[in-house]
């Protein structure tokens, strides 16, 4: 092989494995959505356990050990920083009394489902790959496959059902926390009028962008889980590997959900949004 061979080998060989891995997390996500009815008939008990697992974890929940209290302190200490910041933006301008419509606005469509997705991503898609990683390397899948228990629907298919039923209660908890911590901080930290406040955050809030917004929390939620799950699922390397795996996976799920967040955003609301209630 000349020089020049082996030169462009080097460069596109990232690139060819790139689109190698690509192929594979493909016809996995295939794969897993396929066996999605076999998980809900054989393995419902799974589920049900999982979904406890996802919503309250294997401690306390005052202990932290839930989703629950990790998407509720996020959503709340974020939005507190829209209340208190917006409020300082507009009062520049002579518009505070407006801070509810920036409220309604910006917590529903874009801070609530992208911080309980990285909520997700953090407490429960690493969770995922550092158990079937765990799994993999001391070779619990493969003898699951050897008994004839289909590991495939067994391990993630379960995974992905039971967080597409935990999502939604828990992005509407994290919905409700992000607009109460808003509240909270215009009208009782900043002292604006209440019923100023919610005059204008009820005249923005559309249930059709309620709606949309849970719609963008369902499809991080399941893309996260596919994401974490395939990269436990063929974790490589020992120990070493598996913490290689969640690294990775978290990295490729975070940068997904802010690429996906754009293009939902413009397939719900278009490129020059409307904004309901004020004929704009």
């Amino acid at each position: 092989m000349t020089y020049r061979a082996q030169t462009m080998l080097r460069w596109t060989r990232p690139a060819v494995g790139g689109l190698a891995d690509l192929g594979r997390h493909a016809g996995f996500s295939g794969r897993v959505l396929w066996h999605v009815p076999h998980a809900l008939a054989r393995h419902r008990r799974h589920v049900v356990r999982l979904i406890g697992e996802i919503s309250f974890g294997s401690a306390s929940l005052l202990a932290g050990g839930g989703t629950i209290g990790v998407i509720f302190a996020m959503s709340a200490v974020a939005s507190t920083q829209i209340g208190l910041e917006g409020y300082r933006g507009l009062e520049l301008l002579g518009l505070q009394p407006m801070t509810g419509l920036m409220s309604a606005l910006i917590n529903t469509r874009e801070i609530a489902p992208v911080v309980a997705s990285i909520a997700l991503a953090a407490k429960v898609g690493t969770g995922f790959t550092a158990q079937l990683g765990a799994m993999r390397i001391s070779d619990e899948i493969d003898a699951l496959d050897a008994m004839s228990v289909p590991s495939l629907p067994f391990l993630v298919s379960t995974r992905m059902v039971a967080a597409f039923v935990s999502v939604i209660p828990l992005y509407l908890i994290g919905l409700f926390a992000s607009y109460a911590a808003t509240n909270l901080a215009v009208v009782e930290l900043r002292g604006q009028s209440p019923g100023t406040y919610d005059y204008y955050f009820h005249l923005l809030l559309n249930p059709a962008d309620v709606g949309y917004s849970l719609a963008k929390a369902v499809v991080f939620a399941m893309m996260i889980t596919l994401v974490h799950c395939a990269h436990g699922y063929h974790a490589t390397g020992g120990p070493e590997g598996v913490g290689r795996a969640s690294g990775r996976a978290l990295r490729t799920s975070i940068v997904a959900v802010a690429v996906l967040d754009v293009l939902l955003t413009i397939a719900f609301w278009g490129l020059r949004p409307t904004l309901p209630g004020l004929g704009a």
